[in-house]
């Protein structure tokens, strides 16, 4: 029994829906900072504002990838939460700027990235559950250009309102310029219908298919991966590792506190994260050892028990997002600060300075979504690991290079660089792991990856902040240099990741 190849159309229409995700996901990232700013952020803490997203992604994504594999309802497996996250995030959008305070938006922005993560996640599942394993790398190639297609118009909504339609792009203190509210607005209501197309016109296997097509895949591996699981004992001496690392963390995080005049109270994030981590891997081993097994012992011992390929390419993903994140925490105020020369958020040298970097944007996705369908071809001729790596790099020394531009043009050749390993980004590590991944465990698995794209983020934004008011002299160009360097060492792990595929007997 074998899945059934699907035509251009029905992985069209199963990929749609992620036009609207990624609509709404582009203006997130556009304009957050741009909104925090307005609202009075200081720069030193906007990437501590913005962890409220990842905070909660971090939790929600393994938890709906867990419960979505085990869900079957009438409008299928990973569908309902499509729906789901599409309303809540269409609401959020609707909201997010018209927050009358910092604090209001920084709440939206955590019900807004919450929702968007309900949505996402499993469309990363749907691929690896309806395509054979030949098609996936076209799956994942499609959702990478209706990615970059719903990121080019949703980047471009403020500039086009101002610049074509004459809406106004400036506003008093500590209000949302009119051509921002209603890129949101428009971004609600193409994410709500865009997902919407999938779930009606798209089907799923049922989870009696699913299995038989894991066995399947089974008995005909040649390969088979010998781990029985991560023992008792070696998760209680992580949990103490961790615990001891969190506490010593904190012990310096508060030192440092104490005997600085700045303050940096979003270091205690990083530090309190790592010991909550090590806590939860003693209480779930003293449960094990009790014979208790239920969801939560489930979720938390298979962080352990990812496949080899996994493991190799958290590394990959951890240096690539914390390259995104520092781009889109810190590129409005390098480009408005380091190149048009100032930080006045009510002038309109400022404002028509964020809006070209809603334009950079624009071009970043857009190339990404031009060259989405290449980078298979290119994949083909070389290999996935080969192809990454030159994506990487390339978007790396076009992060660096915005340093020592001057010009509105030059800063749009700079992205450039970033489409294309945007374009990998989004589409070559999924193909990549979803080989490697039992079906049972597709959602979950694909949610736990996600936690090297929010860990980074978290990294970023507690440590960032600290970097640029240190050591930088508030200077958030020197973040983007900081990322264009880790975006290249992520190109150089990826030589490293090993894409055999390999089953776990025990799965």
């Amino acid at each position: 029994m074998e899945k059934r190849r699907l035509s251009f159309w029905e992985i069209w229409n199963m990929s749609f829906g992620f036009l609207g995700i990624q609509f709404g996901f582009a203006l997130q990232n556009a304009n957050t900072s741009r909104i925090f700013d307005t609202l009075g952020a200081e720069v030193d803490k906007i990437g501590l504002y913005w962890l409220a997203a990842p905070l909660t992604g971090l939790i929600i994504q393994p938890i709906v990838g867990y419960f979505s594999d085990r869900t079957w309802t009438k409008l299928g497996r990973r569908r309902p939460y499509f729906l789901a996250g599409a309303i809540l995030s269409s609401l959020a959008l609707l909201m997010m700027p018209n927050s009358p305070t910092l604090w209001i938006a920084i709440g939206t922005l955590w019900i807004m990235d919450s929702s968007i993560n309900i949505s996402m996640e499993p469309f990363r599942a749907f691929v690896g559950d309806n395509l054979p394993e030949r098609q996936r790398t076209l799956g994942f190639a499609m959702q990478s250009f209706f990615i970059g297609l719903g990121a080019v118009v949703g980047s471009a909504l403020p500039y086009v309102f101002t610049n074509f339609l004459g809406i106004s792009n400036t506003a008093p203190k500590g209000i949302i310029p009119d051509s921002v509210k209603w890129s949101f607005y428009v971004g609600g209501i193409v994410f709500f219908l865009a997902v919407l197309w999938t779930v009606i016109k798209s089907k799923e296997y049922s989870p009696e298919e699913l299995h038989e097509f894991e066995k399947q895949n089974k008995e005909e591996s040649k390969e088979v991966d010998d781990e029985d699981g991560c023992s008792i004992k070696k998760q209680q001496n992580i949990g103490l590792f961790l615990t001891i690392l969190g506490l010593v963390l904190s012990y310096f995080v508060h030192d440092l506190n104490t005997s600085s005049d700045n303050s940096h109270k979003e270091l205690y994030i990083l530090s309190i994260g790592i010991l909550v981590a090590g806590v939860l891997f003693i209480i779930v081993s003293i449960l094990r050892k009790q014979n208790k097994r239920n969801g939560f012992t489930i979720i938390i011992t298979d962080l352990l028990n990812m496949p080899k390929t996994m493991k190799q390419l958290a590394w990959v993903q951890f240096f690539s997002w914390f390259a995104l994140f520092a781009m889109w925490i810190y590129t409005t105020k390098a480009v408005t600060g380091h190149v048009f020369g100032t930080n006045d958020a009510t002038s309109k040298l400022y404002n028509d300075a964020a809006d070209w970097v809603s334009v950079m944007f624009t071009v970043y996705n857009g190339v990404a979504a031009a060259v989405a369908f290449l980078l298979p071809v290119l994949a083909k001729r070389t290999s996935n690991k080969i192809t990454h790596m030159l994506s990487l790099c390339t978007g790396g020394l076009g992060l660096i290079s915005i340093y020592f531009l001057s010009d509105k043009v030059g800063l749009l050749l700079s992205m450039f660089g970033v489409g294309i390993a945007w374009a990998s980004i989004l589409s070559i590590p999924y193909a990549m792991l979803s080989g490697a991944l039992p079906s049972n465990k597709m959602g979950y698995y694909m949610g736990v990856f996600n936690f090297f794209i929010v860990i980074p983020q978290i990294v970023a934004g507690t440590i960032l902040g600290f970097l640029v008011n240190s050591y930088f002299n508030n200077e958030p160009i020197y973040a983007l240099i900081i990322g264009g360097c880790s975006m290249i060492i992520a190109g150089l792990l990826t030589l490293n990741v090993s894409t055999q595929r390999k089953i776990n007997i025990n799965d």
